[in-house]
């Protein structure tokens, strides 16, 4: 076990390096785009990564996406044991994501080093097309619970990972594409990387938008493979 974890490796050498050796331990980050950017596949090579160096993660599934199959291709070496520490929650409603929130610290032990919300505004979105008029109310409170995930991430020295859903933006030519609730979310996020699909289903564009460093955004191509998803080869 590496006593002194600091960095979670993505499993992809250009993102890494980009960040200085991974996501911050201590610190929020966001990975937001289409669907099949390869979010939850980054998100799963996170927590093997995580367990990898003898720590547990509490993976919350709110839209079901996790996959124990999928988990075995990107460890196949030691499933078994990656599998144990990975804590596997899947809210019902957004009721439930909000209780989790508020206790997450209660089920969090010294063995934690990653929390990942698969999507955190999954649950967020169902419950505000039930009750439109409660919009600005939902939004305030999903505003809460981010500012509770920040601090978590900060006093209990634990990654916090969040995935979110994205929509297109009609603001001029070409049509823009930003996570659901793009202002708080990049507000409390220490670091963000956005996926984008290419004209080549197998091959994702990757931009670290905001980084702890503060340093210019980087743009790399990332292919999505069996075993998950890994830089190109001239990278």
């Amino acid at each position: 076990m590496c006593l002194s974890l600091q960095k979670i490796s993505t499993g992809c050498r250009s993102i890494d390096e980009s960040l200085m050796g991974g996501l911050d331990v201590a610190s929020l980050t966001l990975i937001y785009g289409e669907a099949e950017t390869g979010k939850t596949t980054i998100a799963m090579q996170c927590s093997a990564n995580c367990a990898k160096n003898g720590y547990k993660t509490m993976f919350i599934d709110s839209e079901r996406t996790f996959s124990s199959r999928r988990l075995s291709q990107i460890a196949p070496d030691n499933y078994s044991e990656i599998s144990e520490l990975i804590v596997l929650v899947r809210p019902e409603d957004f009721r439930e994501q909000t209780a989790l929130v508020d206790h997450l610290t209660d089920y969090l032990n010294k063995n934690f080093k990653l929390v990942v919300f698969d999507t955190i505004t999954s649950l967020y979105r169902l419950r505000i097309a039930e009750s439109p008029s409660k919009t600005f109310e939902l939004n305030r409170e999903l505003n809460r619970q981010l500012a509770v995930l920040a601090q978590t991430a900060k006093t209990q020295k634990i990654g916090v990972l969040l995935t979110s859903q994205v929509h297109a933006v009609f603001d001029g030519s070409p049509i823009s594409i930003e996570p659901v609730a793009t202002r708080v979310l990049k507000f409390w996020a220490d670091t963000v990387l956005a996926l984008k699909l290419t004209d080549n289903p197998s091959i994702i564009r990757a931009e670290v938008e905001k980084n702890p460093a503060k340093l210019a955004s980087t743009k790399y191509e990332l292919r999505i493979e069996q075993t998950g998803v890994h830089d190109t080869p001239f990278h």
